[in-house]
């Protein structure tokens, strides 16, 4: 049976406390005494308060440049763009998990540890020094997930504990080779965790109690951790978005200074115009001498040659796609410079 159990009482964390010390306050006002095979679950915030992981730099958009890797997909919101991004600290997440919610008297923008893992090592020697047990830590942080709404805790890092539970080539219960499965057991314990704890609650911490058999025994330097689960390189089907991965392939990279003089689209529906202006500027970029005059429901498009005029309507028709809408092209003039492209939305 799996037991969670929320460590309550933890005080305000500020920069130089020891992650230990403010662990064992939890466990003392929570009256939970560790055990072998425990896993203990703690909030990335705390552990970003105790190092100093703070900034009062009021752009937030140069702070998530700052701890981010690349931009996966961007979308304005009101004034503001957020951006889904590789963070430094290893997964992709938005903002790079800058945040200001939960930053007690001090504010600011909280960041994330660029090496979760370490700090997840340290305070799973001091806790195995202090308690005479052997635990696994997670440092749980909280994200968004493709094709599914609302957030859950994941494994920023960890140490002491399998983080996979790797079922290939065994059988299912019926006797059938299992090819693929590879349970994520770290993030499944920081899920379970959040259970909890959590931001409304302020329990930044708990205990996984009934996981004996994920828990390392011994030594646990080169264990796998956090960033063992993080899926990128050639293994990432989804390594850009779907409107991104076009639009880098017209020459517009997100997160680029060309992607914001395009435009980026808005969460939430655009109007026509808009829309097909922000394709059109996309098919435009970099094509000297190309021309485009938007309509209601067409673009006329000119080119130099007739070879550029068709690379441009190909260059349109594909960032219209990024809009959800269908460009298709009419008669060319006679010359062969210039064409009629009427556009509609997708079925």
């Amino acid at each position: 049976m799996v037991t969670l159990l929320p460590l309550t009482g933890i005080p305000e964390v500020h920069e130089g406390d020891d992650l230990a010390d403010v662990v064992d306050l939890g466990l003392a006002h929570a009256r939970v005494r560790l055990r072998d095979g425990d896993v203990l679950v703690v909030s990335s915030k705390i552990a970003s308060k105790s190092l100093g992981l703070v900034t009062d730099d009021t752009d937030k958009d140069r702070v998530v440049r700052e701890q981010s890797r690349r931009v996966v997909a961007e979308r304005t919101v009101g004034d503001r763009v957020t951006r889904i991004v590789e963070a430094t600290a290893g997964p992709v997440m938005a903002a790079a998990g800058v945040d200001g919610s939960n930053t007690g008297d001090r504010g600011g923008w909280l960041l994330l540890p660029h090496d979760p893992d370490d700090v997840c090592a340290r305070l799973c020697a001091s806790l195995r020094a202090r308690h005479g047990v052997a635990v696994g830590v997670v440092l749980s942080d909280t994200a968004g997930r493709p094709w599914r709404v609302g957030q859950v805790d994941f494994a920023l890092g960890a140490h002491g504990m399998h983080v996979l539970d790797d079922l290939r080539g065994g059988t299912d219960a019926d006797g059938r080779p299992l090819e693929v499965t590879s349970r994520a057991v770290a993030d499944e314990v920081a899920a379970a965790a959040d259970l909890v704890k959590g931001k409304v609650a302020a329990v930044p911490a708990a205990v996984v109690r009934g996981l004996r058999g994920a828990v390392l025994d011994g030594a646990t330097d080169g264990a796998p951790g956090g960033r063992d689960l993080v899926r990128t390189g050639p293994g990432d089907w989804f390594g850009l978005g779907r409107v991104e991965a076009v639009r880098a392939a017209l020459g517009v990279e997100p997160g680029s200074p060309e992607s914001v003089a395009v435009g980026i689209a808005p969460v939430a529906p655009d109007t026509r115009v808009a829309a097909v202006s922000r394709a059109v500027r996309l098919a435009l970029h970099d094509r000297e001498g190309a021309t485009a005059d938007v309509g209601p429901d067409t673009v006329t498009l000119g080119a130099d040659t007739a070879y550029d005029l068709g690379a441009l309507v190909t260059r349109l028709r594909a960032a219209l796609w990024c809009e959800r809408l269908v460009g298709e092209p009419r008669t060319p003039a006679a010359d062969g410079l210039s064409v009629v492209v009427g556009v509609t939305e997708q079925a």
